[in-house]
């Protein structure tokens, strides 16, 4: 079976980074080899705009060659497209996967629930099934944001909760667990 990293830590830590040089090293070990980067986020208003092509010109230069793949909510069918023994796929990143089923921005003004969509726990459950069998190795990227206060509002509250369950699950699925704090490593795992 393939190897499997999580790479958690805060904002600017590093994680991305770190994914990025573990993609790099993959492509120059041995010739034939490719990359793909499996991207959540979503451009819906112009600083994320900007903040995604910022990184799509950040990644061309650090990581030549990685293709790019949009998988805001379908996550586990694109690693299950993409994951081959010569491909290297880097998730990046699973808190805002879960953003974009919790806290659809469509959605946002009409809903009143803290819970995730019905449909939330099905694609979680995909997303560890599908990577519990990648025939290559699988790098993901994601938030630690559970070490702070607790939230004050319910749906924020219900956010931490859903991503630190998501963090834990992946981390168990994973072989290997970093954890990043200014640009360091943390191996967990």
């Amino acid at each position: 079976m393939a190897w499997q990293e999580l790479i958690l830590g805060g904002q600017k830590s590093g994680k991305t980074r770190r994914a990025e040089q573990a993609a790099r090293d993959w492509l120059d070990a041995a010739p034939g080899r490719s990359a793909t980067y499996l991207a959540t986020g979503q451009a819906l208003d112009d600083e994320m705009r900007a903040r995604i092509a910022r990184h799509q010109v950040d990644r061309a230069a650090r990581v030549p060659g990685m293709q790019t793949v949009e998988a805001p909510l379908q996550l586990a069918q694109a690693l299950q497209a993409h994951s081959s023994p010569r491909t290297l796929v880097v998730v990046d990143c699973l808190t805002m996967w879960l953003t974009n089923w919790m806290m659809p921005m469509e959605a946002a003004a009409s809903s009143t629930s803290a819970e995730p969509s019905p449909d939330w726990g099905a694609q979680r459950s995909r997303l560890l099934q599908v990577l519990a069998h990648c025939p290559g190795p699988v790098v993901l990227v994601g938030n630690e944001i559970g070490l702070g206060v607790i939230p004050m509002g319910r749906e924020v509250r219900a956010f931490v909760d859903a991503l630190g369950v998501l963090n834990q699950d992946v981390a168990a699925a994973c072989s290997r667990v970093t954890l990043m704090a200014a640009g360091l490593p943390l191996q967990l795992k």
